[in-house]
């Protein structure tokens, strides 16, 4: 297994922008497909993106589509989010994630996890 830790959040004002990034240690980083995802307050963890373990393709999920960007190095074993034209709904705390294949990621909590980065949009 992978171990992540994310950084790069923080507080921003709606329309702004903010890049997380998610460093992974251990062994067969380029072996996982890597995901994000988030948890507001008192609501369940949902799903924000993920990209295959080469990077060729990227999912996403309807709420920030367009917005959002998901990326990785494999050679510095790092994955990041950009986000742009945030909004309020935006905020939560932003989780990074390592499996195997993106359907399964989506679906169940497999795989590794990071300690999570808090991002606040304010109006």
């Amino acid at each position: 297994q992978v171990q992540l830790v994310e950084s790069g959040g923080g507080l921003v004002q709606a329309g702004g922008s903010l890049r997380l990034s998610c460093a992974a240690s251990g062994r067969g980083f380029s072996n996982y497909a890597m995901g994000w995802f988030r948890q507001a307050p008192e609501k369940g963890r949902e799903f924000v993106a993920a990209i295959t373990w080469n990077g060729g393709n990227t999912r996403y999920a309807d709420s920030v589509k367009g917005r959002f960007a998901i990326s990785r190095d494999n050679a510095k074993n790092m994955v990041y989010l950009q986000m742009n034209s945030l909004k309020p709904e935006d905020t939560a705390v932003y989780y990074c994630r390592a499996y195997l294949d993106i359907p399964t990621m989506i679906d169940t909590d497999f795989g590794s996890w990071g300690q999570g980065t808090q991002v606040t949009v304010s109006s």
